[in-house]
């Protein structure tokens, strides 16, 4: 169904007031354009289009003028809606060599004595980064077998703070040798970037920031409280990755990714009745409506059951990963394209794939849409469904990039533009 009323809009205008989220997804990109607002963020237009099949590879951008169409359609039937055009824009990044971490890091102060001062934490936050970004280019090596592989820093963040062991929210001022940091940090290759760049600059752009999606979905589901107490597993399951984050208490604990997504399915259908690509797709999306007998039938949940074994691994190994965590959060909440796979909701849901990860009880799965979202209004025509729940994170990181958190008392908001990027 089109996500455009029937009735000719007004040709579109300028405004500066207005942000974009460009997710650039495997199978499809999701456009969305907002206004902020003084609680938080008027969504006015909406838009996707259709990848072509060979345009991502694992996330990342494998035919950049392939994807620039792409993307430029998307855009047009998003500010065709909203009556405006935009040009202040976030956008995603995904794939198995993004490296996002939680680490405890300890920093011994030479002068205990002496008040730490922002520029002092500026220098640890610039040591911390530079220590695990040596340690990101080294796995990203390892696995791309390229040893002059570059870097660089998306995104990071203060999950907690303490100063000779006492936890505080705000460092500055205080006394003390021994600083430990619980510090996110997430780096993608310098390749993936520059091709993210590149789209930008032929749509001509102005780039705000690069992020790595399942941390902008944690950012759509925290919105502007930044005393949030939301504790969960997020799951961003696209076309040709899932994205896995942990927020304990209402910090990003971590990200993981791996190289299954809904594609997976399709392929696994369109191989068992040998059928063609969007034919299989057609068919997983809508199996009551297919026109199959009994064999096929039974060859379609085969599949997609065959497939959603190596899924549900996937994300045990990703799980296990988080090795910070001694429990993990007892709720679920799964967004992106994939996710709307009911038979994958009902696995989570309802097998014993959880009993060896450190849940305390079984997890309790919720599919996000935008009544979930905090501070997020749609005033547009379209649905704005789990599937931009990624674009609508993105547009919240572009709202900390342009002005910082909203309160400026606590430790993320006062060093906010020291952790931009």
């Amino acid at each position: 169904m089109s996500l455009l009323k029937k009735s000719a809009p007004e040709p579109a205008k300028k405004d500066d007031d207005v942000l974009l989220g460009l997710d650039i997804g495997t199978e499809f990109v999701k456009a969305v354009i907002a206004k902020q607002t003084k609680t938080g963020l008027e969504i006015i237009g909406i838009g996707r289009a259709h990848q072509d099949p060979n345009s991502m590879y694992s996330g990342a951008i494998a035919d950049i003028p392939a994807v620039t169409r792409v993307c430029e359609k998307a855009l047009s039937i998003a500010e065709e809606m909203a009556g405006v055009t935009c040009k202040r824009v976030t956008v995603g990044i995904a794939g198995e060599l993004i490296k996002g971490n939680t680490s405890n890091v300890h920093y011994r102060r030479k002068n205990g004595s002496k008040p730490l001062s922002e520029q002092e934490m500026d220098l640890i936050i610039q040591r911390v980064q530079e220590q695990f970004g040596e340690q990101a280019r080294k796995e990203v090596a390892l696995e791309t077998n390229n040893p002059e592989v570059e870097v660089r820093l998306i995104n990071s963040a203060i999950v907690s703070l303490s100063i000779d062991g006492y936890k505080i929210s705000n460092p500055i001022g205080f006394k003390g040798s021994d600083v430990a940091i619980q510090f996110y940090t997430a780096f993608a290759p310098l390749v993936h970037i520059s091709a993210i760049e590149k789209v930008c600059a032929e749509l001509s752009l102005e780039l705000l920031a690069v992020a790595v999606e399942p941390f902008a979905v944690c950012r759509a589901c925290l919105g502007d409280d930044l005393d949030s107490n939301l504790s969960s597993v997020v799951m961003d399951i696209g076309g040709g990755t899932t994205d896995i984050a942990i927020v304990d208490d209402g910090g990003v604990e971590g990200t993981k990714m791996f190289g299954i997504g809904g594609r997976s399915f399709t392929h696994q259908i369109a191989e068992s009745l040998g059928v063609d690509f969007n034919t299989a797709e057609e068919i997983k999306l809508h199996p009551e409506t297919a026109e199959l007998n009994e064999q096929g039938r039974e060859k379609v949940d085969a599949a997609v059951m065959n497939n959603l074994e190596v899924w549900i691994s996937g994300v045990q190994l990703a799980l296990e990963e988080f090795e910070l965590m001694e429990v993990l959060p007892n709720k679920i909440l799964l967004c992106g394209g994939g996710a709307g796979l009911v038979p994958l909701q009902e696995l989570l849901a309802t097998a014993d794939w959880y009993e060896d990860l450190p849940f305390s009880r079984r997890p309790v799965v919720h599919l996000v849409d935008s009544s979930d979202l905090p501070g997020v209004v749609n005033r547009s025509p379209a649905e704005l469904d789990h599937s931009f729940v990624t674009a609508v994170g993105l547009l919240r990181v572009a709202l900390d990039t342009l002005a910082g958190a909203p309160d400026e008392s606590g430790i993320r908001a006062r060093l906010s533009k020291v952790l931009q990027n």
